[in-house]
């Protein structure tokens, strides 16, 4: 509510504004700019944030013009000056809906407009809206000035509605212009291949955007040949439009639905939000060629300028567009981590000690891969060398405990929060259970995660520990050197929390991991988009060259391997790498993984001939564990937020989810570590 205070201040800084203006400018020779009306405007622009006002109260401005007859008339002349026949079809046309396909493209465009914004011609209406409300919090502070003391206010100056036929129906022709150029736009673009090929549903029926834009030719004719420049709801043209809207908005939400099964591409997915967004914008104008009764007139006029200025002050949006560029894709994505994730999940005791090996061989192969680690190390070869051979060393050995069917503990995470937040989802459109069973059943599901995390990070690190040793030991004994003996000391320090930034180090492998596993969605998104598989399988060279079985069998075998493949081959050349980087740059950037922290702590015991300091192997075998965390912890909340967000659940839930895991944790405590009969 205004206090009196601020009233009386916003009125006397009204009448100063007027005293300003009128003083050299009379009603017959008003200033050929937005000065005045920038001015005016920032009187009632709320300094503090507008959330804490209940409404934008202008009744000063009202009563000086009421009180005084020569501010009355200036206004009043001013605004027909200013407003007069401004053009506003390309705000309803082009601003706020993307341009390109090219997402990158958008992005920098609206940064850049951002910093510099893009000014119109004069003669336009998006000019004076750029000048007057150029901040993007002020469509929500204007909705909080009541539509009554707008309507008094124009009434007051003498201002018509957008149906009057004084006007000549300047804004009932560019409401009708810009809805027929968003039309030819829609109809161009969901012909193209793009778009096409995610709605085969709709191949041999007849197209709604044609049959829409026929209707919409006649509906405009029909007021255009009209002394009545608008129609009532019961229009037979205007209902026609409604099911036709309703039918193209359903074309395109069945190509969205569809990328489940043919993936999508990020054209394809930009072409579409377009259409989405031209078609969200003709249904808004629409509306406006509408009028249940003249008494409405004056309200449409004020929404529709209310809408125009929401329009215009969200051209720069970056955030709406990345959500919305960005949704169906890491949907794609986050549902093939899920699938896979899957497979990381453990009930059964079976499988929970199946889990045990399958993570015991992926600590023997890591064990090999910190010997290789020193090895290479002692090679002579420049940055660019050693960051080759450690990525390698990296990327064949996490090939191949993907292929040998092992388990990398801390691959894991990236994975099951995915399939985390797909149960969710599940649990959210599934009306037959309450929300508090949707969190228990939640919890048991996380319970089942945290323990198939934890017995793979027991199997990871007691077997690349003693096999590290092992083989260390083993070359000492034959060729009488031990590897570990110039290292040793960095190689325990760096897994102590307070002596290095191991944290910050385990955090940054923990961000791979989560890269890793959206590197593997993306290519299966990618593949399927592209019919990769078969494309493999119908090669006309490969099916010469092989035969026909064994192509299809390589066409198989890529499409189950491929993406975790290319997956882990990246995330080795991100382990491997990361340190030189930073060497390059300056900065002290390297990797901390729990399994390889395990190898590594026993080739530092080794290499210090096992007379160390109880300080230095007490802190090694802490910082193990803390890495370990950090890494599941990073991994796991950004996998999750990502797979939240894409499926549009709301970060809201994670209070109860959170409360609903300590619950049943306080109940079983043991599932958590250990599959007991009573959790599940």
């Amino acid at each position: 509510m205004r206090s009196r205070t601020t009233g009386n201040n916003q009125t006397e800084r009204i009448i100063h504004l007027f005293q300003t203006y009128t003083a050299t400018h009379s009603a017959e020779n008003e200033p050929d700019d937005v000065a005045f009306l920038v001015q005016l405007v920032n009187i009632f622009r709320p300094k503090k944030d507008f959330q804490l006002f209940n409404r934008i109260d202008i009744s000063p401005l009202l009563e000086v013009l009421l009180s005084n007859e020569g501010y009355r008339n200036y206004f009043s002349s001013y605004l027909r000056k200013t407003l007069y026949k401004k053009e506003f079809d390309t705000i309803i046309t082009d601003v706020g809906i993307i341009k390109d396909s090219d997402f990158s493209y958008e992005i920098k465009k609206r940064l850049v407009g951002k910093i510099l914004p893009i000014q119109p011609q004069k003669n336009t209406l998006q000019f004076i809206l750029n000048q007057v409300f150029d901040r993007s919090s002020d469509p929500q502070w204007l909705k909080k000035v009541p539509i009554y003391q707008i309507e008094e206010l124009m009434k007051i100056i003498g201002l018509g509605n957008i149906y009057q036929s004084s006007k000549k129906h300047f804004e009932i022709a560019e409401i009708l212009y810009g809805s027929e150029v968003l039309l030819h736009r829609i109809s161009g673009k969901v012909m193209e291949t793009e778009v096409n090929r995610m709605v085969p549903e709709y191949q041999n029926l007849d197209s709604p955007f044609i049959a829409l834009q026929r209707e919409f030719i006649e509906l405009s004719e029909q007021i255009s040949n009209s002394d009545k420049k608008y129609i009532t709801p019961d229009n037979l043209h205007y209902k026609q439009l409604l099911i036709l809207l309703k039918q193209c908005e359903n074309y395109i939400e069945t190509a969205f639905n569809n990328s489940h099964k043919f993936g999508i591409s990020l054209k394809a997915n930009q072409s579409l939000l377009r259409i989405r967004q031209q078609l969200e914008r003709l249904k808004v104008m629409l509306d406006f060629l509408i009028l249940e009764s003249e008494d409405r007139a004056g309200e449409k006029t004020i929404l529709l300028s209310w809408q125009l200025i929401q329009y215009n002050c969200g051209r720069t949006n970056i955030s709406k567009l990345i959500r919305d560029s960005t949704q169906s894709i890491s949907y794609e994505i986050t549902q093939h981590t899920a699938k896979t994730g899957e497979h990381y999940i453990t009930s059964s005791r079976k499988e929970y000690y199946r889990m045990f090996w399958t993570a015991s061989g992926g600590g023997l192969i890591v064990a090999f891969l910190c010997v290789f680690k020193i090895l290479l190390g002692k090679v002579e070869a420049s940055g660019f060398g050693h960051a080759f051979y450690y990525s390698m060393n990296y990327s064949l050995g996490f090939i191949a405990i993907y292929l040998c069917g092992f388990t990398l503990a801390t691959k894991q995470p990236a994975m099951t929060a995915s399939a985390l937040a797909s149960a969710l989802e599940n649990g959210k459109h599934n009306k037959n259970i309450s929300a508090e069973d949707k969190y228990t059943t939640f919890a048991r599901l996380f319970a089942r995660v945290f323990r198939s995390q934890f017995i793979a990070f027991a199997g990871n690190v007691m077997i690349a520990f003693p096999v590290a040793m092992l083989l260390i030991w083993g070359i000492d004994k034959i060729f009488h050197y031990n590897i570990a003996e110039q290292k040793f000391y960095f190689l325990l320090t760096d897994l102590s929390p307070v002596h290095s930034p191991a944290i910050f180090h385990a955090a940054i492998a923990g961000f791979f991991l989560f890269i890793s596993g959206i590197i593997a969605g993306s290519i299966a998104n990618r593949d399927k988009f592209n019919h990769i598989y078969y494309r493999i399988q119908e090669h006309p060279a490969l099916k010469r060259l092989l035969g026909k079985n064994r192509t299809y069998k390589l066409a198989k075998a890529y499409e189950k391997k491929g993406a975790g493949i290319l997956s882990n081959f990246w995330f080795g050349v991100f382990m491997g790498s990361t340190s030189s980087i930073g060497i390059f740059l300056g900065l002290n950037l390297d990797i901390r993984h729990i399994t390889f922290a395990s190898g590594n702590l026993a080739l530092g015991l080794y290499g210090g001939h096992f007379d160390l300091p109880a300080s230095i192997i007490v802190w090694g075998i802490f910082g193990i564990g803390v890495i370990g965390f950090v890494n599941f912890i990073v991994s796991f909340s950004l996998s999750l937020s990502l797979a939240l967000r894409s499926r549009n659940i709301s970060f809201l839930e994670l209070k109860s989810i959170a409360a609903s895991i300590w619950k049943h944790f306080k109940q079983y405590p043991m599932s958590f570590f250990y599959p007991t009969r009573s959790s599940q």
